[in-house]
């Protein structure tokens, strides 16, 4: 019988294994935060890191955010996600229509042993004492808001316009990058995953993590 086939580069399997061995920071949950400017790759390394988990659920702070309100989804996120986390009960939030702008049906967030939450600001100093690790993808703004504008296209040039005001308000008032334990980079063939500016080298930490052989960043 074939043995199952696993995709090419170890750092994102490294990073599950090393994620899976923390103490839970959120009730039984250990709570995971991928953070970085819009357009940086935070939805698609989530994605492939909670495949990596096992399928751990993943929270988009696009469900959480609206509209009126980019950033001020503090309370609504507590409210909804992070006390019912706590409790060790799964969550039930709104998440929000960007097209019919309103909240949708509820949808719900199992308390599984690993839970990721994806987006601009979901390394705040409000969200910060439930994490377990705060991951930041590491590409300059510009370079993410160009990339963010590509892919979104001619018809959400308004909200781009708004948006990168917003965003550098945000992180002006409230970084999230001084207080990463982990950066990570895509590269050429895959992600590098290195220390960052809060973590420190230990058992878990010593070498860089990369993807692919000829991985470069």
């Amino acid at each position: 019988m074939p043995h199952p086939r696993h995709p090419p580069g170890t750092a994102i399997h490294d990073l599950a294994r090393t994620l899976r061995r923390l103490p839970p920071s959120c009730g039984p949950v250990r709570l995971i935060a991928v953070d970085g400017h819009a357009g940086s790759g935070k939805s698609t390394f989530a994605g492939r890191l909670a495949a990596a988990l096992d399928g751990a659920p993943v929270l988009h702070l696009d469900d959480i955010a609206t509209h009126d309100e980019p950033f001020a989804w503090t309370q609504r996120l507590l409210g909804q996600v992070i006390e019912p986390l706590r409790r060790g009960e799964g969550a039930s939030y709104a998440p929000y229509d960007w097209t019919s702008r309103r909240f949708g049906p509820p949808r719900t967030l199992p308390a599984s042993p690993v839970v990721l939450v994806e987006g601009v600001g979901a390394g705040r100093s409000a969200l910060r004492p439930f994490l377990a690790r705060l991951l930041w993808m590491e590409l300059p703004d510009e370079e993410a808001w160009a990339r963010g504008r590509s892919r979104d296209g001619a018809e959400q040039s308004e909200f781009w316009a708004g948006w990168v005001g917003a965003e550098r308000r945000h992180f002006a008032a409230d970084p999230s990058r001084p207080y990463a334990e982990l950066l990570v980079r895509q590269c050429r063939e895959g992600y590098e995953v290195l220390p960052g500016p809060a973590g420190t080298v230990g058992s878990d930490q010593n070498v860089t993590h990369r993807d692919g052989p000829s991985a470069v960043c």
